[in-house]
């Protein structure tokens, strides 16, 4: 098939590379000025990948989406109403299309999911494309499991085809707003992982694996989702790959905030975070990890005050 792929960062650049090797012929569009889709069109490769010789780049945005029949979306989640917006005033046919979302978050200002906004700006449905695994892994032939969801199970199940490989296990969503929520909040608690691993305190992420999926599901099913929905690949199932793995930018940023170091890189949970108090304060629902982790990078609070308290307070009910 023809698959476009827009934003040409680190995922970006994975999803052409993805798309080529299991056989699809591949647009892959960086905005004019990218100082990474300038590095692409130079030399072919970033830091994690070479891109396959048959992988089309262009900075031509309606030339990438009317070359395909399925458009990967994959930049950072506070840019994607901003892109949207620039597509619907293309006013191209789109109604044939397969929109597929690649990245995870929530908008700040307004709580929303990805695919929520997708509906209010272009309308119909999006696929989105969830669950654990890292570039440096994948290109390395180190196969993972993902999930697909969408608000249609046709939907779904056609993503599913496109792009399932013996590299990727896909499973069939059915919760898409837990899904949704689930990818978006991991990076949250893989800042407050990577803020223990700074503080030595590594020993206690096993309890922020079990809070932070406990407070989640809450919040999910306040929602109207399915509560369960955290305990999968878009939650739990994505901890490994986010609270341990030397790859998790969120875990990083989390380490190197708490020593004081420089970190140039986009960690989508900096944001995700914020998002997360909004929709707390909405609908009254507690998020104690969240609130610390927000505390710390919004309101100067002392990390280890903010996380400690998160273990050491009074004794309650698992």
């Amino acid at each position: 098939m023809k698959i476009s792929i827009l934003g040409c960062g680190r995922w970006g650049s994975f999803h052409a590379w993805y798309s080529a090797k299991i056989g699809h012929d591949v647009t892959l569009y960086g905005r004019a000025g990218s100082k990474n889709m300038h590095r692409l069109e130079t030399t072919g490769a970033n830091d994690y990948l070479q891109l396959p010789p048959e992988v089309h780049l262009t900075k031509n945005l309606s030339d990438a989406i009317n070359s395909a029949s399925v458009i990967i979306i994959s930049v950072g989640a506070q840019n994607f109403r901003g892109l949207l917006e620039e597509i619907k005033a293309l006013n191209l046919e789109l109604s044939k299309k397969i929109f597929v979302l690649c990245m995870k978050g929530l908008e700040r200002g307004t709580g929303k999911c990805l695919s929520e906004i997708f509906t209010e700006v272009l309308g119909g449905n999006a696929a989105v494309w969830a669950g654990p695994g890292h570039v440096e892994d994948f290109v390395a032939s180190i196969p993972n499991c993902m999930v697909m969801a969408s608000a249609s199970e046709t939907l779904t199940r056609e993503a599913v085809e496109i792009f399932k490989s013996p590299l990727i296990r896909f499973y069939y969503g059915a919760d898409l707003l837990g899904i949704e929520i689930g990818a978006a909040a991991k990076n949250v608690v893989g800042i407050a992982a990577g803020m223990l691993d700074g503080l030595n305190c590594t020993s206690l992420k096993g309890a922020l694996m079990a809070r932070g999926t406990a407070e989640l599901s809450r919040l999910v099913e306040f929602l109207g989702g399915d509560k369960m929905t955290v305990y999968g690949l878009s939650h739990l199932g994505d901890y490994e790959a986010t609270l341990f793995s030397r790859h998790s930018r969120n875990r990083l940023f989390g380490e190197d905030f708490i020593q004081q170091k420089k970190f140039d890189k986009l960690a989508e949970g900096v944001e995700t975070v914020a998002a997360l108090m909004e929709l707390s304060k909405k609908t009254g629902v507690e998020l104690p990890i969240s609130r610390a982790v927000y505390n710390i990078l919004y309101e100067n609070g002392d990390p280890e005050d903010q996380l400690m308290y998160l273990f050491m307070r009074s004794t309650k009910a698992e």
